[in-house]
């Protein structure tokens, strides 16, 4: 059976009823088998493929007074989120006190207390400020996945790194957070993970490394360090390194298994021994279980470059 073509703006990810009748989409059309209802009111086509606030926007549209909070908005922002989070998929909504608390299909709903800012408007929805969400992320994980999602929000690289990268959010930014909400669920394990965040950390598994190191009793490594050649040009970026014992930590992600990176990694690893370094490469595995291996083979580079305890 032939179905009318939906508008562009709405295949491109969930959209409310109330959207598809300002675009002249009849109702008969919304309930065909090519759009899923995913909570009352919202569809998504099923071939969208959508994610993060096009995912979401029509839970905040369907409903002036709620907005994204926690995990959701944590997606939007692209915070990395460690294993409590990860695999939660529910949408968390959140009103003002004073209004009902939201009641959908797959939705955790809220009742929050918002200051100025912290609510703000981003891609099309309407959602916690990077910082709130941190503060709000605390009532649900512990103190190393606040950590984890701490560092994402806070990482940038200056003009020297290939990719430079601005923060979402500093670490003044979550301190004043914290200050302004004492009393607020997850107070405590926020201010414990504030001691522990640190600019630089791209990734959940280049946190969980340095976090691993520190918990071991290691003497903990330095982000956004930059090695630079005999001309003083930048020429490695390790993802930590030891200054004074001259080691540099690679971690090595799931694309290192390619052909080609993996000649970049052993040229990588040649002109790190040029400069006087030692490159230690981490990969997943290093990373797993109660003893992570990356505990052995840092200690190993650091007793070898005349560390002691």
């Amino acid at each position: 059976m032939h179905r009318a073509p939906l508008p562009e703006h709405l295949t491109a990810g969930s959209f409310s009823l109330r959207m598809s009748d300002k675009a002249g989409v009849t109702r008969t059309r919304t309930a065909a088998k090519d759009l899923a209802t995913v909570s009352r009111g919202i569809r998504v086509h099923l071939d969208s493929g959508a994610n993060g606030a096009a995912a979401l926007r029509a839970y905040t549209e369907l409903d002036g007074s709620s907005a994204l909070t926690h995990v959701s908005a944590a997606r939007v922002w692209r915070a990395a989120l460690g294993w409590t989070l990860e695999f939660d998929w529910r949408v968390h909504l959140s009103r003002r006190p004073g209004f009902s608390m939201p009641r959908r299909a797959n939705v955790v709903g809220h009742l929050l207390t918002f200051l100025p800012g912290e609510l703000v408007e981003y891609d099309g929805v309407r959602l916690t400020s990077p910082a709130r969400t941190w503060l709000d992320l605390a009532s649900m994980a512990g103190v190393d996945e606040l950590v984890i999602a701490g560092d994402s929000l806070v990482c940038s690289h200056g003009e020297e790194f290939p990719m430079p990268r601005d923060p979402l959010c500093t670490e003044e930014d979550l301190n004043a957070m914290v200050a302004e909400h004492p009393g607020i669920r997850g107070a405590r394990l926020a201010r414990a993970a504030l001691e522990l965040i640190r600019v630089g950390a791209d990734s959940r598994p280049e946190t969980e490394m340095r976090l691993a190191l520190v918990h071991a009793g290691l003497p903990e490594p330095e982000l956004n360090h930059v090695l630079r050649g005999v001309q003083g040009s930048p020429v490695l970026w390790p993802d930590a390194a030891y200054l004074e014992w001259r080691i540099s930590i690679q971690y090595d992600g799931a694309g290192h298994g390619d052909a080609e990176q993996y000649r970049r990694d052993i040229r990588r690893e040649a002109l790190t021994r040029e400069l006087g370094w030692l490159e230690v490469r981490i990969s997943k595995d290093d990373l797993a279980g109660e003893r992570p291996a990356v505990v052995r083979k840092v200690r190993a580079a650091l007793e070898s470059r005349g560390w002691r305890r």
